[in-house]
């Protein structure tokens, strides 16, 4: 079994696949102050008290990709302390990828970005972009052979509904949920629609712009939206193909294949 593990800035997902399927995942907070050990437990304890992971099975390969380096440092202690008999692969220079990163600076472009793009072509092929939901909406564009060529970042959906709570005199924090219509009738459904079609607008937009300038015929790009929160604007953003909650975990699969012959942890 692979235990491959995204560390995003909000949340870390967790996914355990049996060859190419993905046999169960998990969503947990990030937490910087979480030592090793504290993580340890974590991992043993979800991958343990699930019905799907039977006392048979066991971690055979490990792969990493972190957004928080604090995280990202407890995590090698981890796999040193926990799991140093099990290969590892951790997303950083010099593991290969496969994914040739045609930006000005190429050490800029964050690790879970370089693994959603190598996915996203290897699942759907270029010309493509990835539009992750996170705690910034990025927009990831692959050409047709598989470069990253670019993006943009936009702020996410909850960082946005937090700061209208802050700053906003009479308004507070909402539930993300749709709306009755998108005329709302009150604040709160007010502020449910601002986000939601204002977010499927900004996606349509961008997208749009972005496939011009990746394609000869936009139509030919397809797009692929992932993250925690694309569920919330799947039904309205007009631009948007697929949905691939697990892209990230499968493209640590890949690069954990790519890399394995020459890692250990």
């Amino acid at each position: 079994m692979l235990l491959t593990i995204d560390v995003g800035n909000t949340q870390t997902t967790l996914g355990l696949f049996d060859g190419e399927e993905i046999v169960e995942h998990w969503r947990i907070s990030t937490d910087p102050r979480r030592t090793a050990d504290e993580l340890a437990v974590l991992l043993q304890g979800l991958m343990g008290s699930h019905p799907v992971v039977s006392a048979e099975d066991r971690v055979a390969g490990l792969a990493i990709c972190s957004s928080v380096p604090a995280v990202l440092h407890e995590l090698r202690e981890v796999t040193r302390r926990y799991y140093g008999d099990v290969p590892a692969v951790i997303v950083e220079p010099g593991v290969k990828t496969g994914v040739h990163v045609l930006m000005d600076n190429p050490k800029e472009v964050g690790a879970d970005r370089i693994v959603n793009a190598l996915a996203a072509n290897h699942l759907y092929g270029g010309p493509c972009i990835v539009v992750d939901f996170g705690t910034a909406t990025t927009f990831d564009a692959v050409n047709e052979r598989g470069d990253y060529v670019g993006g943009a970042i936009a702020p996410g959906i909850e960082i946005s509904v937090e700061a209208l709570g802050m700053r906003g005199a009479q308004l507070r924090k909402i539930e993300l949920a749709r709306p009755r219509n998108v005329i709302g009738k009150n604040t709160v459904e007010g502020m449910q629609s601002g986000i939601l079609y204002g977010f499927a607008g900004q996606v349509d937009g961008l997208v749009n712009r972005m496939a011009k300038e990746l394609a000869k015929d936009p139509d030919d790009v397809q797009v692929i939206a992932t993250g925690g929160l694309a569920p919330l604007v799947l039904g309205e953003a007009e631009t948007i193909d697929v949905h691939e909650p697990w892209l990230t975990l499968i493209g640590l699969r890949l690069i954990f294949e790519r890399n394995r012959p020459a890692t250990a942890a």
